[in-house]
């Protein structure tokens, strides 16, 4: 089954070819269909021409001494390793031509990370891929090599992802080559795991200080923590960790359970984790509901294609949007499902140097951009539409759900935001947990 509908799939295409984007005859969507949404315009739009059609968000808090503008629309995780050479190059090339960031996923920064100079939001995740001593413990001489690299403009944690969460990884020996173990700080053709789970801390609070930690080793980059919602219970403990502490990451990345482009088991894939839309809300009120929303930057990372994903992902709380599927799709992947194989016919998704120079590097580079510069555009003409002149303004009002064939709902209907500070000394604790 395709992933994309086939009005999304044509937005995609023209937005990455730059094909005329207009269709005649009105929507081919089933308008009445539970489930269908769309936003609110206003009778009084905002002249789009007038307004930033590259708008920016600054990331970074109070500790942090080297801030980042990030454009609100970057690239999401995904490894050199999972990704090829050809991939990681072109994905970073567009990334620098369209002033976007590019997340390195897990596996480590890579010379075709660096070889273009695109911005870098380098992920460190379980295995702490280049960030490690040899037993696989986090080092903290590892993570400064890297971290000070100018290249790399913030730096994510990754507790869990929307694929797989609460599941650990597995590099077999046979794809561990000597370039790899290189870049990842392990040793060449052996079976290398990532755990579910961190050894550098296990509380909440040890999270929160080991993230001012690093920081500090950083040189004040912004700092911040990736993760699909489980237990509602165990986030809200994050929440208060950075009350009691006083201590604040600069962004929290909220990734859906609706899966990435990684391969995972399809009962993790399918049933496990919560899907984005759901975890925005539920991230965004509970950070209301300590008070700390202000604190900190929330980015959308789950299916987002289009400029009309953004919104309803900004509508429910977030300051700025990952997208990886649409990348890969810029980058060629006609979706063969050889992901887990090393088979990818395009180029993308292998290490086989067969596959792999099948992929242009100069005209994926283009189309990357291509995509990026025209769904940024799409969004800021919606939004425009919508009488608005910034994406801060954006909220739950503005997007509307079919949620039954005669009952329509506002996202603020359906995810009532909750009071700022409510949720402090404990109050309406059981209102959140119940809420979905």
């Amino acid at each position: 089954m395709l992933l994309l509908t086939k009005s999304n799939d044509q937005l995609f295409i023209n937005a990455q070819k730059k094909q005329i984007d207009t269709i005649p005859f009105g929507t081919q969507l089933n308008v009445y269909a539970e489930g269908y949404e769309w936003m609110t315009h206003s009778i009084a739009p905002v002249d789009h021409h007038k307004l930033d059609h590259s708008p920016r968000v600054r990331f970074g808090g109070s500790k942090c001494t080297q801030p980042y503008e990030c454009s609100i629309l970057n690239v999401s995780a995904m490894s050199f390793g999972s990704l090829s050479s050809n991939a990681v190059l072109a994905l970073n090339g567009g990334a620098k031509i369209g002033g976007f960031a590019h997340n390195t996923g897990e596996g480590g920064i890579s010379p075709y990370h660096l070889k273009n100079g695109g911005d870098l939001i380098w992920q460190v995740g379980t295995g702490y891929f280049g960030a490690r001593t040899e037993d696989g413990k986090f080092s903290d001489e590892a993570f400064t090599k890297n971290a000070s690299r100018p290249e790399v403009k913030m730096i994510e944690i990754k507790l869990s992802q929307g694929a797989k969460p609460g599941h650990g990884g597995i590099l077999p020996g046979k794809k561990n080559t000597p370039e790899i173990a290189a870049i990842r700080l392990v040793k060449a053709g052996t079976t290398v795991f990532s755990p579910p789970f961190h050894s550098a801390f296990t509380t909440p609070q040890e999270l929160i200080k080991f993230i001012a930690h690093i920081r500090e080793l950083s040189g004040g980059k912004p700092i911040g923590f990736k993760l699909c919602i489980g237990r509602k219970s165990e986030f809200l403990g994050i929440c208060k960790a950075m009350v009691q502490l006083n201590e604040y990451p600069d962004f929290i990345s909220v990734d859906g359970g609706e899966g990435g482009t990684g391969a995972a088991p399809p009962e993790f894939t399918n049933f496990v984790g919560m899907p984005l839309l759901d975890a925005l809300a539920f991230v965004d009120d509970a950070l209301n509901g300590f008070g700390i929303r202000d604190q900190m930057k929330l980015i959308a990372s789950g299916k987002v294609l289009t400029g009309f994903h953004m919104v309803r992902a900004m509508a429910l709380g977030a300051d700025t949007c990952n997208s990886a599927r649409a990348m890969m799709m810029a980058l060629g992947c006609i979706q063969a499902l050889e992901c887990n194989k090393n088979t990818c016919p395009t180029g993308v998704a292998t290490q086989d140097p067969y596959f792999m120079k099948g992929l242009d590097v100069n005209d994926k580079t283009t189309r990357v951009a291509n995509y990026h510069k025209h769904t940024v555009d799409s969004f800021v003409e919606l939004m425009s539409c919508a009488g608005i002149d910034h994406p801060s303004k954006i909220n739950r009002t503005h997007v509307y759900r079919r949620v039954f064939m005669n009952l329509v709902k506002t996202y603020e209907e359906i995810y009532p935001p909750i009071p700022t500070g409510c949720l402090l000394d404990g109050g309406d604790v059981p209102l959140i947990m119940n809420r979905i």
